[in-house]
């Protein structure tokens, strides 16, 4: 798809040296936008900034943990002064951590939220700063459909998840007087590093399509896996002024899988 209105403009990716962030980045880039990239895996980062530096591309590397307010708060700054008003934020920054409740220690508890809800909090809000006097911007958090159904294993994710999204409405809403839309979209099961974690061999997408009966899981109605490309396409459809007339709103990308919740 081709966005020609986000030439030039700054964006800001949480999250985008690996799996749906990555092809993020590089389809920004190769829209003509200016990516900061926000990732703690340093070296993954350096590989795909200079990657798509050496192919021509404006994008700059950023590393640091997004549930570190301060930290975020100087990398906003650092971007703002040096690369640019920043009119795009799309937090895709997450991290998966499953198993039974009661095996869950408090660190792991701790470390979901402080990356999948404290991390939008924090980036979000040091973002919308700016852009309030701008009286413009648009934000996309990436969600998950386990945000809408319960899953086994998964409480501390969906649990996180499900604030997140919440988050991102209540942004929207107190975003919306100032021209600033925020939007979510949720994925379902995409071919990731994060989904084949969860993969116990080589049938893992033939499981995921067909469903698990035993662990309340259903199957996916279109009979495949996402791919990340298809979580980007919604995501630079809420960035761009295609979507101009909507805020608040939560798109699931998952085949049918959650069967309409949201």
């Amino acid at each position: 798809m081709n966005f020609q209105e986000l030439k030039g403009k700054v964006a800001l990716v949480t999250g985008g040296a690996q799996g749906i962030g990555r092809t993020l980045v590089e389809s920004l880039a190769t829209q003509g936008v200016k990516v900061a990239v926000v990732d703690y895996n340093e070296e993954q980062l350096n590989l795909q900034v200079n990657r798509l530096k050496e192919q021509g591309f404006d994008v700059f590397a950023f590393p640091a943990n997004v549930g570190e307010s301060k930290a975020i708060d100087a990398i906003v700054e650092q971007v703002e002064n040096e690369i640019g008003p920043i009119e795009m934020l799309v937090n895709v920054a997450g991290v998966l951590s499953s198993g039974p409740i009661q095996t869950f220690s408090d660190q792991d508890w701790a470390r979901t939220f402080s990356i999948n809800t404290t991390g939008v909090f924090n980036v979000s809000r040091a973002v919308s700063r700016y852009m309030i006097p701008r009286k413009k911007g648009a934000i996309v958090t990436v969600g998950s459909n386990a945000a809408s159904v319960p899953r086994i294993s998964m409480a501390a994710y969906a649990a996180s998840k499900a604030a997140t999204v919440m988050f991102t409405k209540c942004l929207g809403l107190e975003l919306a007087e100032h021209g600033i839309r925020c939007n979510i979209v949720s994925p379902g099961s995409t071919d990731t590093d994060m989904q084949r974690s969860l993969w116990t061999d080589d049938n893992g997408a033939e499981m995921m399509i067909k469903g698990m009966p035993d662990s309340f899981k259903v199957g996916i109605p279109l009979k495949k896996i996402a791919q990340p490309q298809n979580i980007v396409s919604a995501i630079l459809f809420f960035l761009s002024d295609q979507s101009s007339h909507i805020t608040m709103s939560n798109l699931v990308v998952d085949g049918g899988a959650t069967l309409g919740a949201s």
